[in-house]
């Protein structure tokens, strides 16, 4: 049996609730792009762990308040 796991990730509600803040200014916050902001919020790309924990403490909440994963067996 494969294990797959999917991530997950609460940034656009968190950016909602945080002023409404832009991808561009969470990217300025975390020394990261846009672009990679955006791929991160879309599930295309995952963070390093470091920059996964800038991204936490941008919002100052907890790193599973950010990210989520769920291990699926196939």
């Amino acid at each position: 049996m494969a294990k797959k796991i999917q991530m997950t990730n609460n940034i656009r509600r968190l950016r909602f609730f945080a002023n409404e803040m832009t991808q561009q200014q969470l990217a300025e916050k975390v020394g990261a792009s846009r672009q990679t902001i955006g791929a991160i919020e879309a599930g295309k790309y995952s963070p390093s762990l470091e920059l996964a924990f800038r991204i936490a403490d941008a919002f100052e909440v907890k790193i599973g308040e950010v990210f989520d994963y769920e291990v699926k067996v196939e």
